[in-house]
């Protein structure tokens, strides 16, 4: 798990080191144990290192490979290496290091992109083909691992988070009007390549690029998730997925201990991370098995931890368990820092908590599994069954999932904000799209492939590295996601959903955890905004110095005399919602 930097130059100019080096240190905290850099000519890398898979300096990045006419910089983690390293030997390959990033490089050699379909992990990395002169940059499936670009007429840079590449100076952090109503209306998904600076962009999950030294530039889609039982899974009972289900999981979470000494788990209380637990005591971590769980103030009549679920979890399978309470004080003085760690602005409640957790976990491990993607995979949300039963899918969809309509959208943002429909236009074409036939395969596609990746994974990549963290996440091995695409909805949305995953859970885990109310991670103050958290709020949205001209006085006053009562569709709070861009902007120094 690393920080990664670039610079491709197409005006026959060298690469700007020192613009690369100023990128890569503001990455330190994703690689804290090693920093790299490589520059030949119209291209430069960087690279801050976080040791987990080989610890020498063998694996050390920028990797260069003279023979091969080949370097490259990599962030993330590829389970199944040892399998791809054998292969390649068997092709007369040979290694100087024990890690997953030569046998990328190699790989890479070997096959080119079809290198991609092979790898079981979360990536992005970007190797440079001397000879060929031309740029070769790959994200993983899901999403996993981020990357955000910077281009013009010159050059293209590319950074593993949004307020390093702002480092590099040349970029004029302008609002994008598009990401805004997607961040207002879409709980804060902002879809690719929009971020909220209309001078950079992400890189599409599942997509690969190919750029050469004069700019040209090809792209394409390696990956997408396919609905519906292939034909030899046509007769499969509900015992035959449930089965199937438990496997995958257990392959998933085994893989993804290679290379882990200590062990841990985010542990909220909840079926999926409890699963998790389990899953690693069947994979034989015994003595050093960590969990950890978080609480908070009770707020609005609302609780603030999930401690008796973890609880009980922790004493079934005898973790060595860290119980984390946070009070409104401290809230308040590490939000700035995780509104730093942000490569955009999220809104989500639980930011706060993975980031507090995150610092926690860092002082006991490196590795951490955490349970991202099961809801999303497996019909968890409230939103699917309505969905399920809708004349008008796409109107369920937006009913339950958006946190404001358009006209409302009109109301809170200034006149030049209010450009369109962007998210409401982006949810109708998505579910136009081929390859998931039935309404709610349709909502889980775009919420696996989505809203999945630009909110709880985003949120667990930004708070884990901000403290050196590496966050695995088993749910969203592609062998599991496909699965869960193949299986037919009656047996995810029973029970309030999630009904197969359930049930192959028992088998694991206690059924107190499993039978218990759907929960999560909840920071009941920044929800049921009262008192400091109250004040702190007006302050970011009505001081002289924090207005950008993007919000109507009239809606301010309208939720600053009603904080408790504009709550979105979701249960949030659209005030705090506002107060998050304003506070993300001034972290970042716009």
């Amino acid at each position: 798990m690393c920080g990664i930097a670039g610079e491709l130059r197409f005006d026959n100019q060298p690469a700007s080191l020192a613009a690369i080096e100023r990128i890569t240190h503001h990455l330190t905290s994703r690689g804290p144990d090693a920093c790299g850099f490589h520059s030949h000519g119209p291209l430069a890398l960087g690279h801050r290192r976080l040791k987990i898979m080989d610890l020498c300096e063998a694996s050390g990045q920028p990797m260069v490979d003279s023979a091969l006419g080949l370097s490259m910089v990599f962030n993330g983690a590829i389970y199944n290496y040892p399998e791809l390293r054998a292969e390649l030997e068997s092709l007369g390959y040979r290694f100087f290091s024990d890690g997953d990033t030569e046998v990328l490089l190699k790989g890479f050699h070997a096959w080119g992109e079809a290198l991609l379909p092979r790898l079981n992990g979360m990536f992005v990395f970007a190797i440079w083909e001397r000879d060929k002169q031309q740029l070769f940059i790959a994200r993983d499936r899901l999403g996993v691992k981020p990357l955000y670009l910077s281009r013009t007429d010159q050059r293209l840079r590319f950074a593993s988070s949004l307020p390093s590449l702002l480092q590099g100076g040349d970029i004029n952090p302008v609002i994008n009007p598009v990401a805004l109503n997607h961040y207002m209306s879409f709980h804060a998904v902002v879809p690719a390549p929009d971020t909220l600076i209309a001078g950079i962009e992400k890189m599409p999950p599942a997509s690969w690029m190919r750029i050469d030294a004069q700019g040209k530039t090809t792209t394409k889609t390696w990956w997408t998730l396919e609905f519906g039982a292939r034909p030899d899974e046509q007769n499969y009972t509900f015992e035959d997925w449930k089965d199937r289900v438990l496997t995958t999981m257990r392959e998933a979470v085994s893989i993804r201990q290679r290379a882990a000494v200590d062990v841990g788990v985010l542990l909220s209380g909840g079926v999926d991370s409890s699963l998790l637990v389990g899953l690693l005591r069947e994979a034989g971590a015994a003595e050093n098995l960590l969990t950890f769980s978080i609480g908070f103030e009770d707020a609005g009549g609302e609780r603030g931890d999930e401690f008796k679920y973890s609880d009980i979890i922790a004493n079934h399978f005898q973790t060595r368990h860290h119980q984390l309470r946070i009070q409104e004080k401290e809230i308040l003085e590490q939000l700035p820092a995780a509104f730093r760690a942000m490569s955009e602005p999220m809104v989500s409640h639980d930011c706060i908590a993975f980031y507090l957790l995150s610092r926690e976990v860092a002082k006991h491990c490196k590795v951490v599994q955490s349970g991202q993607g099961a809801d999303e995979l497996f019909a968890g949300y409230h939103w699917y069954p309505q969905v399920d039963g809708a004349q008008d899918p796409v109107a369920a969809y937006l009913a339950a999932f958006r946190d404001r309509s358009y006209e409302e959208y009109t109301q809170t943002v200034q006149k030049q904000w209010a450009q369109g429909d962007f998210s409401g236009d982006f949810v109708r074409r998505h579910f136009a799209q081929p390859g998931a036939e039935a309404a709610v395969d349709k909502a889980l596609r775009i919420d696996s492939t989505v809203m999945l990746v630009d909110d709880p994974v985003k949120r667990v990549d930004n708070m884990t590295m901000a403290w050196g963290l590496e966050a695995r996440t088993p749910f969203l091995d592609y062998r599991v996601a496909e699965l869960s695409a193949r299986i037919p909805a009656q047996y995810k949305l029973p029970e309030g959903g999630k009904y197969v995953l359930k049930e192959a859970a028992r088998q694991v885990i206690p059924a107190e955890v499993i039978d218990r109310p759907k929960g999560y991670f909840p920071v009941p103050g920044l929800k049921h905004l009262q008192g400091d958290t109250l004040d702190w709020v007006r302050e970011l949205l009505l001081d002289p110095s924090q207005d950008r001209g993007l919000y109507q006085p009239q809606m301010l006053d309208a939720l600053l005399s009603d904080p408790h009562g504009q709550l979105t569709p979701l249960r949030g709070s659209k005030l705090w919602q506002l107060a998050a861009v304003n506070l993300w902007l001034t972290e970042q120094g716009l």
